[in-house]
């Protein structure tokens, strides 16, 4: 029996991953999510890695835009023409122009041959649509990858035109910015760490208190520092 999976994605910490599969289960309520965090636009994702290892034909994957499944060009496109063939169906809740099942239908049913010499010309059509619809699924990740570049090149010069007038960039030195998630975070490292007097490793500690290694390190030292 085929499945249908949900794949959300958030590269930094201040996005929010619910409105993804709020959007995938609106649509897709029995859909089975999964979900990934912190990536940026590299493809090496243990959960989609484990995604693509059960996947099968007929199954379906959707996700709540184009970018959440690859936002460099190159190699979203290669991913896409792999599923493809594999025919596992690809749904983009977004950019429904490109989902599998309408590039598919331009590959199989084009226009009818007739038996005569018109066919010439009505094969060069069903070539421009087959063309066409590549086209298509490429230009939605070329534009995916550039709104990111597009991005990163704005934060750049917000940054130097702050900088320039003045303004102070981050937090002043000696300064560490306190949230309920760090206070949460700390209260663990100071419980379970083996450097506190705990009894879990550093790998253990990061689990539990779910958080990345560079934070992990960076609350450690705080608490270093203060204690």
């Amino acid at each position: 029996m085929s499945k249908v999976y949900g794949y959300a994605r958030i590269s930094t910490s201040k996005q929010s991953i619910e409105r993804q599969v709020r959007n995938i289960k609106n649509i897709y309520p029995n859909s089975i999510i999964v979900q990934e965090a912190y990536t940026g636009t590299k493809l090496d994702r243990p959960q989609w890695s484990n995604l693509l290892k059960k996947i099968k034909p007929n199954d379906c994957i959707v996700f709540d835009s184009v970018s959440r499944m690859s936002r460099n060009a190159e190699e979203g496109y290669a991913i896409y023409e792999e599923l493809f063939n594999k025919k596992v169906e690809l749904v983009f809740l977004k950019e429904p122009h490109i989902n599998s099942s309408t590039y598919r239908k331009a590959l199989t049913e084009g226009v009818p041959m007739t038996g005569t010499n018109v066919d010439v010309i009505l094969k060069a059509v069903n070539s421009y649509l087959m063309l066409l619809a590549q086209e298509q699924i490429r230009l939605a990740f070329e534009q995916s990858e550039k709104e990111v570049m597009d991005l990163r090149q704005r934060t750049r010069e917000g940054i130097e035109t702050a900088r320039l007038s003045g303004k102070q960039i981050g937090n002043p030195k000696g300064v560490h910015l306190i949230t309920k998630k760090s206070i949460a975070a700390k209260e663990i490292i100071l419980k379970k760490s083996k450097d506190f007097g705990g009894n879990n490793t550093d790998e253990e500690v990061m689990k539990i208190a779910g958080i990345s290694r560079n934070t992990y390190y960076k609350y450690k030292r705080e608490l270093k520092c203060s204690h």
